[in-house]
């Protein structure tokens, strides 16, 4: 009974081999047995590195689905045949260990990790992503890692070697109804992954996609909230840990593919890649005009972000991004959050959309600031139909001069991707933020040189400042009263 129970139950294999399948690996097994049951033909995994998706898909599984299938032959392909070859070999040494649970045998001559048979003749054969693959038919393709690095996945010849690879070479391997898995870690918009699901929404080849990101974000295929890091459960493995480390040391382009599965463009079609100038310490506050600007998502529940962003201007008229807030959240938690950033920034303007200030939020927005004091000049910009248009100010600035980014910045990252991705990309939240603050151009001034302290200058140190008092006479409008005093 039991040997019954582990041969048609992948959890119960994983937990007889000592496994403690987390949430991930149990979505991932139901795709899995999907797959031996025939009623997924094709299946993408997608989940960052560590994650122990090689371990059910590559090593696990193989073994449990010759059990389910003794007449089918697999074949497992890796971006080296010696990483192909060190999967067949768990795969081989599971079957030899627990042949009789799974009811399966070695032939007696299957020593070569690479290439394998049991009693009855079906095979297991490891190849490289790349390599030739003649003489032999499989009903099973797993590729695991298909790309070897950086260097292989931002080289486009080496990108189209492998698409021709799984055309030619790997698909013609299959017997008809054959089934084939690819798991990756995502390197390129156009690595392997890409072209396929490029395919796929051309109307081609159709896939099962299982993509997990490190840390979640909405619609969390796993159900988490936005933020919550992957198998951050387990005390003894401490993965999530090792994530939030990670995302520390992890340039923003790494990031965002290989821990979120989502990789953007190397320079962007309408932002590009050079434009972004990394900074770890921002200029001196006495130095800089800073405004900030606005994306509200009127609705909590709409699947959309509201952003907030705060830029300084020096006084060379350089951007400087200093804070950026974003979150799908209700009204009254993005209202406070940008009384904080005015009070934390004390900006001289602020840009929102009018179209969504008069949707009805406007008012309690208003009162709210003023009941915290958060004195800023706001002002409404109509809503354009074309998001290109509307960000195009903000493009010509940093066309010129760039935009300086705090690249250790938590949310960087997605903003990143966002602005390397536009206007293609899902979301355009933090794009339209930094789009509005580009219409207040013409009207801002560069921020100013700061003058040495000593008796004969009327100005100190902006630390010595304190702002109160600010006040508008109509909401919206210049504050026409305002007072400064030394501390």
């Amino acid at each position: 009974m039991k040997r019954l129970a582990i041969q048609k139950n992948l959890t119960n294999w994983a937990v007889h081999c000592g496994y403690k399948p987390a949430a991930h690996h149990r979505l991932l097994i139901e795709k899995l047995e999907a797959v031996s049951a025939g009623k997924i033909k094709r299946l993408a995994i997608f989940m960052p590195p560590g994650s122990a998706k090689s371990t059910y898909a590559s090593i696990l599984f193989p073994p449990w689905y010759l059990a389910n299938h003794p007449m089918d032959n697999v074949l497992a392909a890796s971006h080296t045949l010696t990483l192909a070859e060190r999967f067949g070999r768990h795969c081989r040494n599971l079957v030899d260990e627990h042949k009789v649970v799974l009811d399966i045998e070695l032939a007696p001559d299957s020593a070569a990790a690479g290439r394998w048979a049991l009693l009855n003749g079906v095979e297991y054969m490891a190849a490289g992503a790349g390599g030739a693959i003649t003489g032999y038919r499989a009903d099973l393709a797993v590729i695991d890692d298909p790309i070897r690095g950086r260097e292989d996945a931002d080289s486009e010849l080496i990108r189209d070697k492998l698409m021709d690879w799984f055309r030619s070479d790997l698909s013609t391997r299959l017997k008809p109804g054959g089934k084939i898995i690819v798991i990756q870690t995502r390197w390129h918009e156009d690595d392997l992954s890409g072209r396929l699901l490029a395919e796929m929404a051309a109307g081609r080849e159709q896939w099962e996609v299982i993509s997990l990101p490190a840390e979640a974000e909405e619609n969390d295929p796993l159900g988490r909230k936005p933020g919550d890091w992957l198998w951050d459960s387990d005390p003894d493995y401490r993965y999530g840990e090792l994530l939030r480390a990670e995302k520390k040391v992890q340039t923003a382009r790494n990031w965002s593919a290989l821990y979120q599965q989502k990789p953007t463009p190397d320079t962007g079609n309408f932002f590009l890649e050079a434009w972004l100038k990394p900074y770890t310490t921002p200029p001196d506050r006495a130095t800089l005009n800073v405004y900030g600007g606005s994306d509200y998502a009127v609705t909590a529940d709409g699947g959309d972000f509201t952003c907030h962003v705060v830029v300084g201007i020096d006084p060379g008229g350089k951007l400087w991004l200093l804070d950026l807030w974003r979150k799908q959240a209700s009204s009254d938690e993005w209202i406070e959050a940008l009384a904080d950033l005015v009070i934390k920034w004390r900006p001289i303007g602020w840009a929102e959309e009018a179209v969504q200030i008069t949707s009805g939020v406007g008012p309690f927005l208003t009162r709210r600031l003023r009941e915290r004091k958060a004195w800023i000049a706001r002002e409404q910009f109509p809503t354009r139909g074309d998001k290109a248009v509307r960000a195009q100010s903000i493009r010509g600035r940093m066309a010129l001069d760039g935009l300086h980014v705090p690249f250790g910045a938590p949310w960087y990252p997605a903003l990143r991707a966002e602005l390397l991705s536009f206007p293609a990309g899902k979301h355009d939240d933090q794009v339209d933020a930094l789009g509005l603050v580009g219409q207040l151009l013409d009207k801002m001034a560069d921020g100013r040189v700061r003058k040495p302290a000593g008796p004969n200058y009327d100005i100190p140190d902006t630390k010595a400042y304190q702002w109160h008092d600010m006040r508008w006479d109509e909401p919206g409008m210049i504050p026409v009263e305002s007072s400064v005093k030394l501390m």
